[in-house]
């Protein structure tokens, strides 16, 4: 991806033509070995980065002024600070192996044309004072770029490092999910993981993607894809595939004779009817020491209206006496709360919002104060209620 990415964008071809070393990690641009002085007048190395803006594979004109140094502060060739840069200074982690001890700001009065605009620019600010020290001294070293990092995706991720939440998107990276389940809560599940690193997605079904699943499930088919009854796993499989990379689809029912297809997976969302097959799969996860999700919903139309309640139970190594009470299985008092086959598109995803909303909790991604392990949203009332707290 990233070699691609220097061959189709001129302004980044520029940048290695000229005998900048630069590469591309995650959704930033980076620039290694720029040399600088620092205030007891030693020449040091630093490295420049910048955050990209990009259309699929092509570079968009830079949306900020501002890039991240790893270095000390650069200063004069006498050693006193360079002015007018100066913007931050902390310890920032920009995930990717990048972190940084600086961000600057300078801009100039009609911005930045390109990425080779930016960065030379500010690899001129910084290494200038350095070739008054030792003439010739330049950030152009002329080194064959490392090898590029490999990616789950078909392009790069951007969003996260736009924002500086890179270096927590990475706590999802090491996951292999399974997603047992891809009718419309299991579909707007895929939809979210899928915009995540995660190493692997696994989804698991064996019905059909028929018309009613349309309306119920995220994105718009054609009647045309319709009419081919696609497997729900092939058809949602095709969608997020032009994303990422790593989608398996197993177009199986998971029952005694295939529990081994989960054999590695690390965290699993079930969304899914109660059965037999669910105390199995439940039974299995535990065994392999996978946390999992199990949602479920419930809803009456009652003189006139739709109400009820969603679930989302969590299971993970520290705790799971709680399962037995709180998840559906063939004949229990839960099953008979959620026994209700009646399905909607928004309730569908928020289901799946809280139920990744949690595992993104679980990992670290978001905070959690609570730690609960069981919640439900009850429309009547808009009421979400937290249980089972470790």
């Amino acid at each position: 991806m990233s070699h691609a990415l220097f061959s189709l964008n001129p302004d980044l071809k520029r940048l290695r033509d000229e005998g900048y070393f630069v590469q591309q990690r995650g959704g930033y641009l980076v620039m290694r070995e720029v040399p600088y002085v620092d205030a007891q007048r030693q020449l040091r190395i630093g490295t420049l980065i910048s955050s990209l803006t990009l259309a699929g594979d092509r570079t968009r004109k830079p949306d900020t002024h501002v890039a991240h140094w790893d270095g000390d502060f650069p200063c004069h060739a006498d050693g006193s600070p360079i002015q007018g840069i100066a913007h931050q200074t902390g310890a920032f982690d920009l995930g990717h192996g990048l972190k940084a001890t600086h961000a600057f700001s300078s801009k100039p009065a009609e911005g930045y044309a390109d990425y080779h605009h930016k960065m030379t620019s500010y690899a001129n600010i910084i290494a200038g004072p350095a070739a008054v020290l030792n003439p010739g001294m330049t950030a152009r070293t002329i080194r064959e770029p490392e090898a590029e990092e490999d990616s789950v995706f078909n392009y790069v991720e951007t969003a996260s490092d736009r924002v500086g939440i890179g270096a927590l998107a990475e706590r999802l990276a090491s996951e292999r999910v399974a997603i047992i389940g891809v009718g419309g809560t299991g579909g707007y599940i895929l939809d979210f993981v899928a915009k995540t690193p995660v190493r692997e997605i696994r989804l698991f079904d064996s019905d059909e993607f028929l018309t009613h699943n349309a309306f119920r499930a995220p994105g718009a088919p054609s009647l045309d894809e319709l009419r081919e009854a696609p497997k729900k796993v092939e058809y949602l499989k095709d969608i997020y595939s032009r994303m990422h990379r790593n989608i398996v689809a197993h177009d199986v029912a998971l029952g005694p004779d295939n529990l081994h297809l989960l054999d590695g997976v690390t965290f699993a969302f079930l969304s899914f009817d109660a059965s037999d097959a669910k105390r199995l799969i439940v039974e299995k996860l535990e065994a392999i020491g996978a946390a999992f999700i199990d949602v479920g919903m419930g809803l009456e139309l009652d003189e006139g209206s739709l109400g009820g309640i969603l679930r989302v139970t969590a299971s993970t190594p520290q705790k799971r006496d709680h399962v037995p009470q709180r998840i559906s299985f063939v004949g229990g008092r839960v099953e008979a709360i959620y026994a209700s086959n009646i399905q909607v598109a928004d309730l569908n995803a928020l289901n799946a919002v809280l139920a990744v909303v949690k595992w993104k909790k679980i990992r670290g991604f978001y905070r959690d104060l609570e730690h609960e392990h069981h919640c439900t949203y009850t429309t009547d009332g808009n009421m979400l209620i937290n249980g089972d707290l470790t």
